[in-house]
């Protein structure tokens, strides 16, 4: 019965990308209003960019949808305003977080560190692309990183505007269910639906974004049939994910998962943690009427549950074993790493002197463009000094950078690579170039690849990072980074005449980096 349903499951994905695309606007809407088939949306012209925010591409799942599989959005009728940001998914607050104010950046994100932040009613996406009227441009569609426990597509650092125009590609950036909200495997007897009783929420709504995605790319002047999955940490384990879940077939045609890899958790430890969390409440029906905000502090008191489980069913019970058997999306794949991933993740090992209130009002106030006074020891604890000795912060981080990134990047670039997949692809990044003291209390730290990918430098949780000073060596890196992006979602392949060498197959690599002012691609290797 399951393998029957799992076939008419995979025939309905199937159908989906060959229906028929709905029709562009006509010219008397305006460039901005498209046909989608869920209904009209009207975005904004924003002068080189077109734009269109928070589409919903599910019901929003609360109520009795509160852990259920995601429901294609019903039609609406007229013209759904697409101008703003939806919320982001409710989620405990982290760095990473939206504002408890709305779906936006700002210095309030500090008020709503380990509370209750964004909302349930959330499933929506952003389209941007370049103006013009090109069509069958490439599809890169993004999904944020956060641990898969905080994030949202609104993050600044997420902007898809300027990779739409310097990539000539359409860009769609996701909200999804995180935390308890998008992985919890509840005890009971289930639902009789597969995909429900899965636990696997999250990734079952980047399966519906990218189903929305492949009967709607033309409607923006995208081709369905090349569609790039993105993402960064969690992000990238997520399109790992999606690369080896059965769900995924006509989703997806290239990858890019940036400093994350293949990391299922076991269905034993989704079920221990869920058994926990409904003993916390009482019972599974009372978990189900709880407002979400409680539903948040249990999970602040609990600890993060496991996420992206190998049910066997949304992804498979052994990753390894479907690879081999040649079970999963063989596309070209482009990952990547940081050089020092680590050193964003001081607070685990009591690294930073600053609390995270604190440093996060500090990195949001400072001016990269005058002299601030900060030394190394204002950031870092004296445990961790001096950074270059022994047991110091850049040992400490470095042993984090190994323990947590690289293992799953070599283990799933490896097992593809054995399964005569020979479209792979690797960069690492080190550009270090922060103000003092960041340059050494950060340097080539996770996610601080992503402005350069977007080209989003001006706002988000990196502008610190970003001076005069150093603007002529990272503009040009950045165009550097992006020209391999358009190179790849065009061709499987990120060679470019500007890299100035030879992209080699993994395990090699190119290195990038930039000086204050000039940027440079050189041939590296993975170092694990």
């Amino acid at each position: 019965m399951r393998k029957r349903f799992l076939a008419v499951l995979l025939g309905v994905a199937v159908a989906a990308t060959m229906a028929p695309s709905p029709p562009a606007a006509s010219a008397h809407e305006g460039p901005a209003v498209r046909h989608t088939s869920l209904g009209s949306v009207r975005g904004v012209d924003e002068g080189g960019t077109l734009s269109w925010r928070g589409i919903p591409y599910a019901e929003p799942p609360v109520g009795e949808s509160r852990w259920r599989a995601p429901v294609t959005h019903r039609p609406w009728h007229g013209v759904r305003d697409a101008r703003e940001f939806g919320d982001g998914c409710v989620q405990e607050g982290r760095f990473f977080s939206p504002a408890p104010s709305g779906p936006h950046y700002g210095l309030d994100i500090r008020d709503g560190l380990k509370k209750p932040v964004g909302a349930e009613d959330c499933l929506t996406l952003n389209v941007f692309r370049p103006s013009g009227r090109q069509r069958n441009l490439p599809v890169i569609v993004f999904v944020h990183g956060g641990s898969n426990m905080v994030g949202y597509s609104a993050d600044p650092m997420y902007d898809g505007r300027a990779l739409a125009r310097k990539a000539g590609a359409v860009v769609v950036t996701v909200n999804y269910r995180v935390g308890v909200f998008g992985w919890l495997d509840l005890p009971g007897p289930g639902t009789g639906d597969p995909l429900g009783d899965s636990g696997n929420f999250g990734t079952l709504d980047q399966l519906e974004a990218l189903r929305f995605v492949n009967r709607n790319a033309r409607a923006f002047g995208g081709d369905p049939g090349n569609v790039t999955v993105m993402g960064e940490s969690a992000g990238a384990v997520n399109v790992w994910a999606l690369m080896v879940s059965p769900l995924s077939k006509g989703l997806m045609d290239k990858a890019i998962p940036l400093s994350g890899g293949l990391q299922f958790a076991t269905p034993a430890a989704a079920r221990t943690y869920a058994d926990r969390f409904v003993a916390e409440a009482g019972s599974v029906d009372r978990l189900r009427s709880m407002p979400a905000g409680d539903l948040i502090r249990a999970q602040v008191r609990l600890g993060d549950p496991p996420r992206v489980i190998a049910d066997g069913t949304v992804l498979p019970a052994d990753h390894h074993a479907a690879i081999a058997s040649g079970r999963y999306r063989d596309v070209p794949v482009l990952a990547g790493n940081t050089f020092e991933e680590g050193k964003l993740f001081g607070a685990v090992i009591g690294a930073y002197r600053p609390n995270d209130y604190d440093r996060f009002t500090l990195q949001y106030e400072f001016d990269a463009d005058r002299p601030s006074g900060l030394t190394v020891r204002d950031l870092i604890a004296d445990g961790y000094l001096p950074v270059d000795g022994p047991g110091g912060w850049n040992e400490a981080a470095g042993q984090l950078t190994d323990s947590v990134f690289m293992g799953i990047v070599e283990d799933s670039m490896n097992s593809l690579r054995a399964a005569g997949n020979d479209r792979l692809f690797y960069y690492q990044f080190g550009w270090n170039q922060q103000p003092a003291p960041f340059d050494t209390v950060y340097g080539a730290v996770h996610a601080i690849d992503l402005p350069f990918v977007f080209r989003t430098f001006d706002e988000g949780i990196f502008a610190f990072s970003f001076s005069r000073r150093n603007e002529p060596g990272r503009l040009r890196l950045s165009g550097l980074m992006i020209d391999s992006i358009r190179a790849f979602v065009r061709t499987g392949s990120p060679q470019h005449a500007a890299l100035g060498t030879r992209w080699g197959q993994w395990p090699r690599s190119v290195v990038f980096d930039a000086t204050d002012t000039a940027a440079t691609a050189r041939p590296g290797a993975f170092a694990g």
